[in-house]
């Protein structure tokens, strides 16, 4: 029986005990830390205050390999958001909702936030531009059976017709479209995500059964005002949407489905 014992009393079960407790203590001391890798130091909600690093509890810096030769992503060293927003919290408390103070959707407040992405465009797995006008694309082209859209007449969600779609966006990764390029009546050209276009006119019952009656056909876009089209973000390039400029237009449509009128932001109840 003695030769159970290591050392005096000490003997293996108390060995494999101590073991299997000190990894236990180190594993959730590692998996503590590996949850701290992105977002902290943590900042205060109100003031913007940052808490002081703790390297003890805090994990390394996780760094991305971007693809195309751009090098190399660390979140940790791009400069935190300002907090100097132009809205003001509804109470002075961690998790009071903002209530914008300007044009919330040219100022990026709620839901029509915006990430401060890269500027450049989304590429294809072969290194070229994602997203293009259809006629750059890779010999995409619309069904025959399908709208053409090009010509056809917008409507904002006033009722007011405020351009035409002058081209067509599409995606060459999966082969989809992903916006509309509307001319306004002034001029100027915008793009519109697909998500918020209906396409009216092109019904299958109509086709089945011809009316005598002619169906109207134009894209209606309801997520912002006739007015409102005038501060869609414009493109740097022309021909070319870099992944910046993607998120900005499509948080300003967004965030047109509340802010666009007053009644949008108002309590359905």
């Amino acid at each position: 029986m003695n030769a159970a014992y290591i050392v005096g009393t000490f003997d293996v079960a108390e060995l494999a005990f101590l073991l299997f407790f000190g990894f236990f203590v180190a594993l959730v001391f590692y998996l503590n830390k590996e949850s701290r890798r992105e977002g902290y130091p943590l900042e205060d909600e109100v003031t913007g205050a940052v808490e002081n690093d703790s390297r003890l509890f805090d994990g390394a810096k996780k760094s991305f390999q971007l693809p195309n030769g751009r090098g190399t992503y660390v979140p940790e060293d791009v400069a935190r958001d300002d907090v100097n927003v132009p809205a003001v919290q509804a109470f002075r408390a961690g998790g009071a909702p903002w209530v914008p103070t300007g044009d919330a959707m040219a100022d990026g407040m709620g839901p029509a936030a915006f990430a401060n992405r890269a500027k450049y465009p989304d590429l294809t797995f072969d290194g070229k531009p994602r997203i293009v006008p259809i006629a750059q694309s890779h010999e995409l082209v619309i069904a025959p059976n399908d709208p053409q859209l090009v010509g056809y007449p917008v409507v904002a969600a006033d009722g007011v017709t405020v351009g035409t779609v002058s081209d067509i966006w599409v995606d060459q990764s999966e082969h989809m479209v992903r916006y509309l390029e509307v001319e306004l009546t002034g001029g100027k050209k915008v793009l519109a995500p697909m998500m918020v276009a209906a396409v009216h006119g092109n019904s299958l019952l109509a086709a089945i059964l011809p009316t005598t009656s002619d169906e109207k056909q134009f894209v209606e876009i309801d997520a912002i005002t006739a007015a409102q089209f005038e501060g869609v973000p414009a493109l740097e390039t022309a021909g070319t949407i870099t992944r910046y400029e993607e998120d900005r237009i499509q948080a300003y449509f967004g965030g047109g489905y509340m802010y666009a009128t007053p009644e949008r932001s108002e309590a359905w109840i």
